[in-house]
């Protein structure tokens, strides 16, 4: 179990070096295009924000809703007299 979790801190988030690294090489295959894909990202993302603000007022827009139908209209009482 010991030896398992030795294993497991062996493997960790890169450090500062190996994220430079990565860049350098993400710069050298990219090249002139970098700047348009991050645009890309960039927009993608905001879109992606703005789906996700969709559904959140969607979802409260129903959550009003049955909550205003449930306060207009109670439940009737099921007691039968007799």
């Amino acid at each position: 179990m010991n030896q398992a979790l030795n294993h497991l801190m062996i493997i960790s988030a890169p450090g500062p070096f190996e994220i430079l690294i990565i860049l350098v090489v993400a710069i050298l295959i990219f090249g002139k295009r970098l700047p348009e894909i991050g645009r890309s990202m960039g927009k993608s993302l905001v879109e992606f924000k703005k789906g996700l603000q969709e559904v959140k007022d969607t979802k409260e827009t129903i959550e009003n809703e049955v909550k205003s139908t449930v306060l207009n209209n109670p439940k009737p009482d099921n007691t039968t007299t007799g």
